[in-house]
């Protein structure tokens, strides 16, 4: 085993011992070189000589996606554009990009680190991965690829589309492990089934997902339709890409690599640090990146550190799988809604797809109605109106009680919702009341 393989079985107090040498180091080398973090630090009064130990991480300032923004897109650079080897970014679809640059060193950390995510899901050399995420600025791609041939995995840079070519490439390849978003395996089984393969037809075995929530049922799915095992890793563009966390094969959370990034769980409306075990706002300190550094960062996304030891036997502790997002929560009528708590109450009806958006409704400054459009399963659709009436009564009595509101529920045809290859779209507004 390749040393930095080990590092996911050292003990807690190598770990912390570890993390607090890291910390230490990378603070002071952002304050030496980052024009950012030097003036965000004197800002706030903080000199290097303030920060001691670890326990000092909670006193520094968060840094906000906002931050990224302002100083789009060299100004987060602590070291000169001749020694930046790669850029990545964010989609802006929301304003300008996220920008991310990357050193040689900085490359090859995050192959490792993604390397040990995909060998903490059961990958191995003896693999054939075939990656279809985008290869462009989203970090999918280039992460997955780059962190599987460091493992010695023979990986297909299929990229994303053209699922008919995809499917036939994927047998004739014999490849064994998909890397794709959760809805895109989906999709490219019911594309199977339409072509009369079965999708268990193929060599695959593991799934190695991410860019989008990932609910069990949908795990579920994946694995019963393609009967592999589904795991699912974590990254973000703004930290480092994949390679934070993943799942092994208890699936009971995603390993965090501690001795990599430094997690904190924060309570999303004061900022105050939870205790272990509860739910807040995830909050990232990488440890390693010398192109573009980043402390505290706030990820939006909300989930916890899982505190119990895991039964695959590695000391990296867990984290949650993400429940939703600080920007994706919903406000109706003073209720906050994510999405994933529609979709729990959506696995309880098995004539109902994984396929469903949420559709608000609004008049000028506030939302009027929530309507939540759901796709029919093939074997749930009937031409009965008063079958379909009645299913429709359920889901809504259902998502009262789950949502402590009531929602419009309107239900879909077979295949009438909108696939994609990249991540799938959820939220939509409109204005007005149909």
């Amino acid at each position: 085993m390749q040393k930095w393989l080990q590092n996911d079985y050292m003990n807690r107090d190598e770990i912390k011992n570890l993390q607090e040498e890291n910390f230490l180091h990378f603070f002071n080398y952002a304050y030496q070189n980052s024009r950012f973090y030097r003036g965000m630090y004197d800002n706030a009064g903080i000199k290097p000589d303030h920060i001691k130990s670890l326990a000092d991480l909670q006193h520094l300032p968060f840094t906000t996606k906002e931050h990224l923004r302002n100083n789009y897109p060299y100004e987060m650079a602590a070291v000169p554009m001749e020694k930046i080897v790669r850029i990545h970014a964010s989609s802006g679809t929301t304003g300008k990009p996220v920008v991310m640059g990357y050193t040689k060193e900085d490359l090859k950390n995050w192959a490792r680190g993604v390397a040990r995510i995909c060998n903490i899901a059961g990958a191995s050399s003896q693999d054939i991965a075939q990656v279809s995420f985008g290869y462009g600025l989203f970090t999918g791609g280039f992460g997955l690829h780059n962190g599987l041939e460091e493992l010695g995995v023979t990986v297909v840079p299929f990229s994303s589309g053209n699922t008919d070519r995809q499917l036939d490439l994927m047998k004739d390849f014999q490849t064994t492990i998909l890397v794709s978003t959760p809805s895109f395996a989906l999709y490219m089984a019911e594309t199977a089934r339409e072509k009369n393969i079965d999708p268990s037809s193929y060599y695959l075995r593991l799934g190695l997902f991410g860019g989008e929530p990932f609910s069990e049922a949908m795990r579920q799915e994946i694995e019963n339709q393609w009967q592999i095992k589904a795991t699912l890793n974590y990254g973000l563009t703004e930290v480092v890409g994949p390679g934070i966390s993943g799942d092994c094969s208890a699936q009971k959370g995603m390993h965090l690599l501690e001795d990599l990034f430094i997690p904190e769980i924060i309570d999303p409306n004061t900022g105050e640090i939870l205790p272990e075990g509860e739910k807040g706002e995830l909050v990232l300190t990488p440890l390693y990146k010398e192109g573009f550094p980043v402390i505290r960062y706030r990820t939006g996304d909300i989930t916890r550190i899982i505190p119990e030891t895991c039964s695959c036997g590695r000391s990296l502790q867990r984290m949650d799988y993400i429940t939703g997002r600080t920007d994706d929560m919903i406000i109706i009528k003073g209720v906050n809604i994510f999405p994933s708590q529609v979709e729990e109450v959506l696995t309880e009806f098995e004539e109902v797809s994984p396929h469903y958006c949420l559709v608000l409704h609004r008049s000028k400054d506030f939302i009027k109605q929530l309507e939540v459009q759901i796709e029919l399963a093939p074997e749930g659709f009937s031409d009965s109106f008063r079958e379909m009436e009645l299913l429709e009564d359920k889901i809504r009595q259902r998502l009262k009680s789950h949502l402590s509101l009531t929602p419009r529920v309107k239900l879909m045809n077979p295949k009438t919702l909108e696939r994609t290859t990249g991540k799938s779209r959820r939220i939509f507004e409109i204005e007005g009341d149909e």
